[in-house]
């Protein structure tokens, strides 16, 4: 299976054939952030690498887009948007409230955490399997609110 950034790179060239300029111009500046990871490790990116400057990247345009909207400029959210949209694409599916609310019950039981000062041994647990795929302020949210027994 080819990795995160060989499809970008594919899709980009099948943008560029397509002479879909907005999907070219992302996808250069993912292509872009990615590259610039790898100088920084020093060796190629994992998938794993690659998922955290697309998390990054995403958290970036979600920002941009709330900030536009504010300013009073909704051609440029909307932009952001859709840069929003395409990054999400190749992120791993996002996983919704009610697993991660078992992988909580599941981490509470094994860790036998009992009160909220417990909240790092369970958070321990889950974020590995949350990486990615969830919130982790959201996670922290609902760890929180199960060891108070909400």
């Amino acid at each position: 299976m080819a990795s995160l950034l060989e499809r970008m790179t594919e899709d980009m060239k099948a943008a560029m054939k397509a002479r879909d300029n907005a999907r070219v111009q992302a996808l250069r500046l993912l292509v872009s952030a990615v590259k610039n990871k790898r100088i920084e490790l020093g060796r190629e990116p994992t998938d794993e690498d690659v998922v955290a400057v697309l998390q990054s990247e995403a958290k970036r345009r979600r920002d941009a887009a709330e900030q536009y909207e504010k300013g009073g400029r909704p051609e440029l959210a909307e932009k952001e948007r859709a840069e929003l949209t395409l990054i999400q694409s190749y992120l791993p599916e996002p996983l919704s409230e009610e697993e991660v609310v078992r992988l909580v019950d599941e981490a509470i039981e094994a860790t036998g955490a009992a009160s909220p000062s417990d909240l790092g041994k369970v958070m321990g647990r889950i974020m590995p399997k949350l990486k990615g795929r969830f919130d982790g302020a959201r996670a922290k949210d609902l760890v929180l609110a199960r060891l108070r027994g909400d």
